[in-house]
């Protein structure tokens, strides 16, 4: 699926208070040259690596060491949004001069699969699980980060990251849910799961989105920006950046490797 001619770039904000980039946005597998679900927050110097889906952990690689990541978050349990964890645990506790215990924040056994693929002792003390759960905030380096339980097909936490005065809500995968307008009040950034342009099956309705249930969360939450992701590996981006823009008045991009933005 390219995405050259068509992936809409942001505007850069004056002035670098939280810095997002995009490592991957295909949704169930990655697509040839590409890589699911992966994105990295920065900001004072503290880098969250958030839902390192497949093939996310090369993209990664390519702009810091494995040691330089400071926490992971992982919104829900599917390998498309955490099969890479794996790899980036080896690098750290293999390394000549292991890094210290990485905090790894999921909704409780959403990692359970992932960190079963080695033996306990390969990976030892080279993370520290914490339960993510609605209602009460968390300190991650200098991010506020709020969670929401959003409808999946598992467990799933929509994420809202602030600091400095700006904020990236994310939903991971969801279907319609009430809180997504919550999640994304004012958002400097929304990146919302698209998986179809405009119409989801009728057997995923309650789990998945369009982008154009996202461009509609976008309008209602009055958010800045709008960035689609977890678009079916097949899907035209063309496509789903009009159906996104039937519902926001905004320009909607779709998550591609590169893009960066300075918020």
């Amino acid at each position: 699926m390219s995405t050259a001619g068509i992936v809409a770039r942001f505007p850069t904000a004056s002035g670098v208070g939280v810095k997002f980039t995009v490592l991957g946005g295909c949704g169930a597998w990655p697509a040839a040259g590409q890589a699911c679900s992966g994105y990295v927050v920065e900001a004072e110097g503290f880098r969250v690596l958030v839902d390192p889906g497949y093939a996310t952990l090369p993209r990664l690689l390519g702009r810091m060491r494995a040691d330089e990541v400071d926490a992971v978050l992982v919104t829900h349990g599917h390998p498309d949004h955490c099969a890479d964890l794996n790899p980036l645990l080896r690098a750290r506790a293999l390394a000549d001069i292991p890094a210290p215990a990485l905090p790894v924040y999921a909704p409780p056994g959403a990692l359970d699969a992932v960190l079963a693929l080695d033996k306990p002792r390969m990976l030892a003390g080279s993370f520290v699980t914490r339960d993510l759960a609605p209602g009460v905030p968390y300190e991650v380096g200098p991010f506020r980060l709020d969670v929401f339980d959003l409808p999946h097909h598992v467990p799933n936490a929509g994420l809202r990251l602030s600091a400095g005065g700006r904020v990236i809500a994310y939903t991971g995968d969801t279907g319609p849910s009430p809180e997504l307008v919550v999640l994304a009040e004012g958002a400097d950034l929304l990146v919302a799961e698209a998986t179809y342009p405009e119409r989801v099956p009728e057997e995923d309705a309650p789990y998945l989105s369009s982008a154009l249930d996202a461009g509609r969360t976008a309008a209602s939450a009055g958010v800045a920006r709008l960035l689609l992701t977890h678009l079916w590996p097949d899907t035209s981006p063309a496509l789903a950046l009009q159906a996104a823009a039937k519902s926001y008045d905004g320009t909607p991009a779709v998550a591609a490797e590169g893009i960066t933005l300075d918020l």
